[in-house]
């Protein structure tokens, strides 16, 4: 199966043309498909408890909103349910400097709209550990001329956070890309979270809702893109596109994978190496680019 997705990339080589290259894209999920498990909201939850920036009351707030969402099935209580975040300060990780990293809501569309603010003091976010396998894939769809996006269950600030990460493992390569951003999003009062979503939460089929948006609005050929997950919930997106890759599957999604002559990748975790130069390289782009996380912002470079 690994070869057949070899063969995949090789014939994807042959594509000639600027125009023809602008209509391919790759999108990936990302939590147990571009980084390991556990998910990189878990993560943050943890940071948020250990710092005791949850209150109390949150806890219960949970519990009574999962009581709400349980006939809409279990999928709605873990995907929907953000309670435990009511009332704790958002992350704003906007500056003033253009975004390599953009963002999308549900529906692909822009919002030039939106006013901007200072920077402000953000709490420390779980550090993405990226699959090797992963990286290479994204460093080879940039090389192409491939859009790239993230199309994502996790938090919309965590996701732009996880591009920025990528984005710079890509320019210690000498690669500069860009990444568009799919993610859930949250409400936002006076600068805190509400612990309710905004639109729906990118899980399931609102991906492939995400990624028909998307597609409409850059004019890409859905059947030329790629697309990449690693759970039966992201079989829609992968049926969204001509050539999907099941990786690291679960077992549901690889006895559909199989029936379906969908490829199936096995991708290991990074093994990690900095060099001075790396550090360099990386503390540079750092310096010159933020994360615009605010829903519906887009940078121009995106796609």
């Amino acid at each position: 199966m690994e070869r057949k997705e070899v063969n995949g990339a090789e014939e994807a080589k042959d594509v000639k043309g600027s125009e023809s290259r602008e209509r391919i894209a790759a999108f990936f999920d990302l939590d147990g498909t571009l980084m390991a498990l556990p998910s990189l909201e878990r993560r943050f939850f943890r940071i948020l408890r250990y710092r005791r920036a949850i209150p109390a009351k949150n806890y219960f707030s949970w519990l009574g909103e999962a009581m709400r969402l349980l006939p809409r099935g279990i999928n709605a209580v873990l995907q929907e349910n953000k309670m435990y975040l009511r009332g704790v300060q958002s992350i704003d990780q906007r500056g003033g400097r253009e975004s390599f990293a953009s963002s999308r809501h549900k529906n692909g569309y822009r919002d030039e709209r939106q006013p901007t603010a200072p920077q402000r003091r953000n709490p420390r976010l779980p550090v993405p550990a990226f699959l090797a396998e992963a990286i290479e894939r994204v460093a080879w769809h940039a090389k192409q001329g491939h859009a790239i996006f993230l199309v994502t269950g996790t938090l919309e600030p965590l996701a732009s956070a996880a591009a920025l990460a990528l984005i710079l493992r890509l320019a210690v390569r000498g690669i500069t890309t860009s990444i568009g951003i799919c993610a859930t999003r949250l409400e936002e009062v006076n600068d805190r979270w509400t612990g309710r979503i905004v639109g729906e939460a990118m899980f399931g089929e609102a991906k492939v809702r995400a990624v028909r948006q998307i597609a409409a609005e850059l004019n890409l050929d859905l059947a030329r893109c790629y697309a990449y997950g690693d759970s039966a919930h992201d079989r829609w997106l992968l049926e969204a596109v001509g050539r999907p890759a099941a990786v690291n599957p679960s077992g549901e999604l690889e006895r559909i994978a199989m029936r379906r002559g969908w490829a199936i990748l096995r991708w290991m975790p990074e093994k990690k190496v900095i060099t001075p130069r790396r550090r360099e390289i990386a503390e540079s782009v750092s310096a010159n680019c933020g994360v615009k996380t605010k829903a519906g912002k887009i940078s121009e470079r995106a796609g």
